[in-house]
């Protein structure tokens, strides 16, 4: 359990409004790390710009990251 209470999408401001959206869509439901970086909306973007650009790398095939990401998964006990 967090030390620091996340933000709800009725206390957020509209940008962590679009991201919860964005995360909702790509994973199912607003993580908690978003719903803490949220209380301070430029860390939110940076983080989100940071998420784009490992996405748009192209200097590994997409089905080893997605191998990858699993296997850290599993090792770390993540449940997605």
């Amino acid at each position: 359990m967090a030390r620091i209470p996340g933000l709800e999408a009725e206390q957020a401001g509209w940008f962590a409004r679009i991201a919860y959206w964005m995360t909702t869509r790509k994973v199912g439901r607003v993580i908690l790390p978003m719903k803490i970086t949220a209380h301070q909306p430029r860390l939110l973007w940076a983080v989100g710009q940071m998420e784009m650009a490992q996405a748009a790398l192209r200097s590994v095939d997409n089905v080893i990251k997605c191998l990858v990401d699993i296997q850290a998964a599993m090792m770390i006990g993540c449940p997605f």
